[in-house]
């Protein structure tokens, strides 16, 4: 730099009749420059308790890794001048709370607060609304802010395993772009009812809620794009029938409940028969129902008619003209056929990992 300015002077002073002109190019040249350098600060590992005064522009900015500190705080006004970072990683540290500031973080896709001790989300995190992935895995959290679905619509992952969350609320279901979902080791006693908007969903997981969660709705079946579903280690006893409609669901793990329906002599023969079971089920209209799950369990096949889901052959129907239309009569349905898939995924019981311990794949994962 220093270089530079004392060639750049030395060239003023030899063309003195355009000093001026030279001057303000140079000048917007290098403003020019600073808007597009962005720079990556990586403070981790440094057992840092507090933050050193910053002496850089934080303006400029895209990523900054607090992780692996022992930092109990994160000032309001350093968070606040992050205007262009993309990535914050401050996992593994001592914090309790995120600063309201982090409101400010427009341009925010990537936020990794886990292995630390955040009760609750401040309100204005969502106004964060580029973010697509958020990890708060291992803290305290007790709950998610009410509107998390309405604001957060680019979501894409939400990793919230091993808290202490008994609910999820209902805007979650909102987030349309959403792919991932891992609540589990959770508290959970219910899930949103209308997962159907989830869309893209493809892996949820909602596995060890301590005993628990003891029902599924019946609007799984709708999750259109699901190709893993986790609910081992929880007290469900009955799944609901529309699963056997998930035409894309490759790994279903239901180890450690004392599952009832289906029996496990059907998952002892793997997915495929899984799915006819509860097809089958769905096709009869369940068995020993009452009238209201009967009038339910009726209304949730219209909806999978509608969705292109259900989209089987009536049982009366034998003409070829007439033999894949969809009936609306509540006359059963025969699925289609699905890709075999050898055996069923159930992986071993997890327990609980120290907080800057990464879960690993199962071991006996289902794959293509």
């Amino acid at each position: 730099m220093m270089y530079e300015k004392q060639h750049v002077q030395m060239k003023m002073d030899l063309r003195n009749n355009r000093r001026s002109s030279f001057s303000s190019m140079k000048k917007e040249k290098k403003n020019s420059i600073e808007e597009e350098r962005f720079e990556i600060v990586d403070l981790s590992g440094l057992s840092l308790e507090t933050l050193p005064s910053p002496t850089l522009n934080l303006g400029i900015v895209c990523k900054l890794d607090l992780s692996n500190n022992n930092l109990q705080i994160i000032p309001e006004s350093l968070i606040a001048r992050l205007l262009n970072v993309a990535v914050l990683d401050v996992h593994s540290n001592q914090l309790r709370s995120l600063p309201n500031s982090i409101g400010c973080l427009s341009k925010l896709k990537v936020l990794n607060v886990s292995g630390n001790l955040i009760e609750s989300f401040p309100k204005p995190i969502e106004n964060c609304r580029s973010l697509e992935d958020l990890n708060a895995n291992f803290n305290q959290l007790r709950k998610l802010p009410d509107t998390i679905g309405f604001e957060l619509i680019n979501l894409k992952k939400l990793s919230v395993n091993s808290n202490k969350l008994v609910f999820l609320p209902h805007s979650l279901s909102h987030l349309t772009d959403l792919r991932i979902l891992d609540v589990r080791l959770n508290c959970l006693r219910s899930l949103p009812e209308d997962l159907e908007n989830l869309i893209n969903l493809e892996t949820l997981n909602v596995s060890q809620n301590f005993q628990c969660l003891e029902t599924l709705p019946y609007s799984v079946g709708l999750l259109l794009s699901l190709v893993e579903l986790d609910v081992s280690y929880n007290k469900i006893t009955t799944l609901p029938d529309s699963i056997g409609c998930l035409r894309k669901l490759q790994k279903l793990c239901v180890e450690g409940n004392p599952l009832v329906s289906p029996p496990m002599e059907v998952f002892e023969q793997g997915l495929h028969a899984v799915k006819e079971y509860m097809s089958d089920r769905m096709n009869n209209g369940g068995t020993n129902q009452s009238n209201g799950s009967k009038s339910k369990k009726s209304s949730w096949v219209g909806r999978l008619v509608r969705y292109g889901t259900f989209n089987g052959r009536s049982h009366k129907t034998s003409s070829s003209s007439t033999r894949h239309r969809h009936s609306h009569d509540g006359e059963g349905f025969l699925m289609p056929e699905y890709r075999t898939i050898d055996g069923l995924a159930s992986p071993r019981y997890m327990g609980m990992f120290s907080p800057r311990r990464l879960f690993s794949s199962p071991r006996n994962s289902l794959s293509r």
